[in-house]
């Protein structure tokens, strides 16, 4: 789902858990760089006005590289502050 279109539609209403990285597609295969621009993008999108909690999943699959883990969590924590 496009995460502009739902915090545009319900953002207004809802609180946003997860979708801090598309687990599927760009964890597990992107470069630390890319998935430090996609994490902020999410961000950039889903925080402005509150109703946003950083989240992946519910988990990170097997076989994902621990420099693309890294790159996310420091991303999170670099652009998810309020």
């Amino acid at each position: 789902m496009d995460p502009r279109e739902l915090k545009d539609r319900y953002g207004d209403r809802l609180t946003f858990w997860g979708g801090g990285i598309d687990t599927q597609h760009i964890l597990p295969f992107a470069k630390p760089s890319d998935i430090r621009k996609h994490v902020q993008r999410n961000l950039e999108i889903l925080k402005p006005g509150g109703g946003y909690v950083f989240n992946n999943v519910h988990n990170i699959q097997a076989g994902v590289p621990a420099e693309n883990i890294i790159a996310l969590f420091d991303a999170a924590y670099e652009f998810g502050f309020y």
